[in-house]
């Protein structure tokens, strides 16, 4: 009986996180622009998390357009109240989520139209990101952003070359 009462809490204790974040939400304001789908939000509790865009993949900073991804992402949100939903919490403890502006633009889905991310398709599982997917594919057709490069390189593509340069 024991081990049935462990078991069983061990189920609890490990599901109750993945139930708490699932209809979670944050309000507050942009303080800080790490890269173009990374922010930090200032809550009112003056907590400060930090928001990894759900779904988009930005170029990194040292890549072809990542710092024009990063100043994107700052025009839109910098200084700026912010609502996110959370979808998840990624390996490094980030808050990962879909950002609103007050004005109700979802910026993931306005870096993708402006041709400053690619659908993250390894992590985007969401049934929006079958929507999102079109919205790249028209800036990709639209030669928008870094689809104005023959051969734009992935950030996860350019992520692995260079730790395989570091080897």
């Amino acid at each position: 009986m024991l081990v049935l009462a462990r078991i069983f809490l061990c189920l609890l204790f490990c599901a109750f996180p993945v139930l708490s974040f699932a209809a979670q939400t944050i309000d507050g304001k942009v303080v800080r622009v790490a890269d173009g789908d990374t922010i930090t939000v200032l809550t009112d509790q003056k907590r400060q998390i930090k928001v990894r865009l759900y779904g988009i993949d930005c170029p990194e900073s040292r890549q072809a357009y990542g710092s024009r991804a990063k100043q994107f992402t700052s025009g839109k949100v910098f200084g700026r109240r912010v609502h996110v939903e959370v979808m998840d919490i990624d390996r490094y403890g980030r808050t990962v989520g879909i950002v609103t502006t007050a004005d109700g633009t979802v910026v993931n889905r306005e870096l993708l139209a402006y041709g400053m991310a690619w659908v993250y398709t390894a992590y985007c599982k969401a049934p929006l990101c079958r929507e999102w997917k079109q919205v790249e594919q028209k800036a990709r057709q639209a030669k928008v952003g870094l689809w104005a490069d023959k051969s734009p390189v992935p950030p996860w593509e350019w992520r692995k070359l260079k730790r395989e340069e570091w080897r």
